[in-house]
């Protein structure tokens, strides 16, 4: 019997590597979904709304290098579109394949027809609608080689009445190519900047996920020339393990060792980062900024130079040309301000508060105690990044995704699930909010289906932390931010798995042991403080004057009881300042 274009588009997914297709399935992709089936080499993961798919094939792709997702009609085209905006802005690799109506009602107005060109153009390199057999293999080889070589999300729109004909063969290629080039500056540029480093004294270098591979050859550089490692959220979990002369993050999740270092330097080396925080960023000094994507150079910051080069072989290229230096007081002076900042952050771990108060910093301290060497993190958007920022280390085996471009909120339980599925070895952790989680609460119901072992965390602080605190720092007093959550651990346990509720300081270490332990999916859900806040290491004055303000008002407002308990929660921030 011949093949079907969904046959052929199976097969394609196989010769690609695929493993695993996270979709709701119907209508215009039951061919799909039965061609699947019959193939037998890759499995359909059934999640229960198609933004946790995107999200879980996210996680997969940003660990493994590919991977796919689906939605049918209308609204599934829709609900992808949030974690297709966060792949796409994580520059991962990730098809989706938006099944549509039938070529024949196009144009009509028909039930649940959607424009798939007009809807995920602003998420994808590539985005087109197969209409006929001979476009197929055509269409779904290129889709695959754009997500790989441009590193983003490929969109292939499949009217369910193209998925049943006959396929055609064509004699495009059938493999895909994974290519690594060496990129590096010109022979006149690496000369210019190895003059820029060797005529300065103090040089910080700061690393984004663009030098993830590179983290020997930044150690090595940052020895040969006596410069402190800063690193953003991304970079951290790569940059930071067995790195002598790290000192943290800067920006609003960072620490002041990072930022004071980076005003402090005569030079600025950003390497394969496009942090996106200008405030942050030094702007009367000299700043070199190394990427592969030269679109990147210089709209965060004002540059020196701009050059084009992986950061692994930039470097390898630049070292013979510098000069070794001997002085190291800037970088010892840097490492001994990073050290009084670690060392005031014990306050928030011994420090740990009380009932239904517990300080969530004590609880991400517990996490990365307990957790494994090479265990996974998924963070959501929020305050649970900050405490995932600060307190999980990199061991150089470890890994840690989120939605840091996109900025989204519910990104963590998802994304474990593409995490554990595609990496049943290893340990996953999902560092949840409670705002987070209560967005798509149905796909535990997923997590029980297919008895995927993650450990849930949730930080049940009954607020919008973030936003309470954006609120606060804008002068206004925070309203309906509150939330008046279910009892997690119970729905746990209704979806049919371990659901435990910690209210006490004293619970948490022994609640996450056994949790770890668990040969199986648990959730915790621990009771944290509402009023614990994160300073970033820069606070402005406005920002001063508008907590003064919020707290004014809340107290007019008889809320005299909330602000006591910020004031006690967050005392400790003082010492951050130093």
């Amino acid at each position: 019997m011949s093949k079907i274009v969904a046959e052929q588009l199976v097969d394609m997914l196989v010769e690609a590597g695929v493993k695993r297709v996270y979709a709701v399935t119907g209508d215009s992709l039951n061919h799909f979904n039965d061609a699947i089936r019959r193939n037998g080499k890759i499995k359909w993961i059934h999640v229960r709304h198609e933004e946790v798919g995107a999200y879980a094939a996210a996680a997969e792709a940003e660990l493994d290098g590919f991977a796919v997702c689906a939605g049918s009609c209308g609204p599934g085209h829709v609900h992808l579109i949030n974690g297709l905006y966060d792949a796409h802005r994580s520059h991962v690799p990730l098809l989706a394949i938006a099944s549509t109506i039938n070529t024949s009602e196009m144009g009509m107005d028909y039930f649940q027809e959607t424009n798939t060109i007009k809807l995920f153009d602003d998420c994808s390199h590539y985005n087109q609608m197969i209409m006929t057999a001979e476009q197929a293999p055509r269409i779904i080889q290129t889709a695959i080689q754009h997500a790989l070589g441009k590193k983003g999300v490929a969109v292939v729109g499949l009217p369910g009445d193209v998925s049943e004909l006959k396929a055609v063969e064509s004699n495009i290629s059938t493999q895909y190519f994974h290519c690594n080039p060496v990129i590096r500056p010109s022979d006149p540029e690496l000369y210019q900047l190895a003059k820029a480093i060797n005529e300065s004294t103090k040089i910080t270098l700061f690393c984004g996920i663009g030098a993830e591979k590179a983290h020997d050859q930044v150690v090595q550089l940052s020895q040969h020339i006596k410069a402190p490692v800063g690193y953003s959220f991304r970079g951290k979990m790569s940059i930071q393990p067995n790195n002598p002369n790290e000192i943290g993050m800067t920006g609003l999740l960072g620490q002041p060792s990072a930022y004071h270092s980076m005003h402090e330097s005569h030079l600025v080396l950003l390497l394969g980062t496009d942090f996106p925080y200008d405030k942050f960023m030094p702007s009367d000094n000299k700043i070199i900024q190394i990427d592969t994507s030269t679109e990147r150079l210089g709209r965060r910051a004002n540059l020196y130079m701009g050059l084009c080069g992986d950061v692994g072989d930039t470097i390898e290229a630049l070292l013979p040309l510098l000069e070794a230096k001997t002085d190291d007081s800037f970088l010892q002076a840097q490492l001994k301000l990073y050290a009084t900042v670690k060392e005031n952050m014990n306050t928030y771990i011994n420090d740990n508060g009380g009932e239904d108060t517990i300080q969530p910093e004590y609880v991400a301290h517990i996490i990365d105690k307990l957790a494994d060497k090479d265990a996974i993190f998924t963070v959501d958007t929020g305050m649970t990044c900050v405490w995932g920022a600060r307190f999980i280390k990199g061991t150089g085996e470890r890994k840690m995704l989120g939605s840091f471009n996109h900025g989204s909120m519910a990104n963590a339980m998802p994304m474990a699930i593409g995490a554990a599925l595609a990496h049943s070895e290893r340990q996953v952790i999902a560092m949840c909010g409670d705002g987070g989680l209560s967005m798509l609460l149905g796909d535990l119901a997923t997590i029980k289906q297919y008895n995927i072992p993650i450990k849930i965390i949730v930080f049940n602080n009954r607020a919008l932390g973030m936003v309470k605190l954006e609120m606060e720092v804008g002068g206004l007093p925070d309203n309906e931010t509150d939330m008046v959550n279910p009892d997690f651990g119970l729905v746990a346990q209704a979806m049919g798995f371990q659901g435990i509720n910690v209210h006490k300081p004293e619970e948490v270490e022994i609640a996450i042991e056994n949790a770890f332990r668990h040969n199986g999916p648990v959730l915790l859900n621990v009771f944290t403080n509402p009023n614990a806040l994160a300073m970033p290491p820069k606070v402005e004055w406005e920002q001063v004057v508008g907590m003064a303000k919020s707290m004014t008002r809340l107290m007019l407002g008889g809320k005299m009881e909330e602000v006591l308990d910020t004031i006690k929660s967050n005392y400790k921030h003082l010492k951050e300042g130093i």
